[in-house]
């Protein structure tokens, strides 16, 4: 007996918290009052009555504990969700009322089938005992449960506020890698170079580029905007990529009207758009093609050539890991990312504007 014990204990590792809670707080009043119940006063009066028949439904009991724990973790890779607490609820009081009579009753059983330690059939015992295991099962998955729903919405709580900071860092990352000396020293190279030679380009220049620093110092305050805002942003922000590398660079757009007033994470495009612009070369006799559209799905597609370059581009994991963070801080669907041989493309949920 003390080996069977210590045989369980070593099999606690396999079984879930709650499951070994239960054995440590329920098995030692529960077992005791169902052999009881079952052999009467000679369980407490005979002491070999009492060790075996405690063994007998001791083992029974972890029998069933086992089985119970494995549905239970099977319910709850299928329904693990806190919106998904109802459909996981009547499942595990299901899983419950339908396994554990079948060990009460078996274990009744073999206690008149063998006629152990004088065991007589007494329905009303019978009764009794499911009586109890019924409620034992309602206390089990109620507490079960609240365990299960207080440790997820901490999980939930914790994830939400570990993408919080990388949103952050994300929308740092995106100011920092406009505002930086290195781009600001292109944007005015550019700039000089129209001067002298294109005074009406250069004004429009400066005009394209306080739009792209206004957006930039600007729209971080919120969570999403309009898909026409941001496009009005990406085609200022490509008016100085197009000054700056001619004919190297093109931008095909087709977006469907109903689309524009759509939402989505502030700076995204523009993500996408710098990280086609730093991956891949861009020179006159092959053009960097950048296409953003949208699907009749409600999807915004952006989609480029691939002519990778050969060198190593150092990068600083912001594009497509922050993009991500974006969309799941917002509990919205991931974007879908393909790449072949000749293109790169990116697939972005669009949010229907808040009535």
């Amino acid at each position: 007996m003390k080996s069977f014990i210590f045989s369980l204990f070593r099999r606690f590792p396999r079984l879930r918290k709650q499951s070994q809670w239960h054995f440590l707080l329920l098995f030692p009043w529960f077992i005791p009052l169902i052999s009881y119940w079952v052999v009467g006063d000679r369980y407490l009066t005979h002491l070999g009555t009492f060790l075996w028949a405690t063994f007998l439904n001791l083992t029974i009991g972890s029998l069933c504990l086992f089985t119970l724990d494995q549905l239970t973790q099977w319910v709850i890779q299928r329904y693990p969700n806190l919106g998904q607490t109802w459909q996981r609820v009547w499942r595990l009081l299901l899983v419950f009322v339908l396994v554990t009579p079948c060990f009460v009753l078996g274990g009744i059983f073999i206690y008149e089938t063998f006629h152990l330690f004088g065991y007589h059939h007494n329905p009303a015992a019978t009764g009794q005992i499911l009586l109890l295991n019924l409620a034992a099962n309602l206390v089990s998955v109620g507490i079960d449960e609240s365990v299960y729903s207080l440790n997820k919405w901490r999980e939930n709580t914790l994830e939400k506020e570990q993408l919080k900071k990388v949103n952050l860092q994300s929308q740092y990352e995106s100011l920092k890698s406009q505002v930086n000396p290195h781009f600001l020293f292109n944007s005015l190279n550019s700039l000089s170079s129209l001067i002298a030679d294109e005074p009406d380009r250069a004004e429009e220049f400066v005009d394209e580029m306080s739009k792209v620093y206004r957006y930039l110092l600007q729209t971080n305050e919120g969570e999403l905007t309009t898909l026409e805002t941001e496009m009005t942003f990406i085609q200022s922000y490509f008016h100085l990529l197009k000054t700056r590398y001619g004919a190297g660079i093109r931008l095909e757009i087709v977006i469907a009207e109903p689309f524009l007033a759509y939402q989505l994470p502030p700076l995204t495009l523009q993500m996408l758009v710098e990280n086609a612009v730093k991956h891949n070369v861009i020179h006159a006799s092959k053009p960097l093609l950048i296409e953003i559209k949208t699907t009749q799905v409600g999807r915004l597609v952006v989609r480029n050539n691939l002519q990778q370059k050969t060198g190593r581009v150092a990068s600083n994991q912001v594009g497509l890991s922050n993009i991500l963070a974006k969309y799941r801080l917002l509990s919205q669907s991931d974007p879908i990312v393909t790449s072949d041989s000749s293109h790169f493309t990116v697939a972005l949920p669009l949010m229907p504007p808040q009535s």
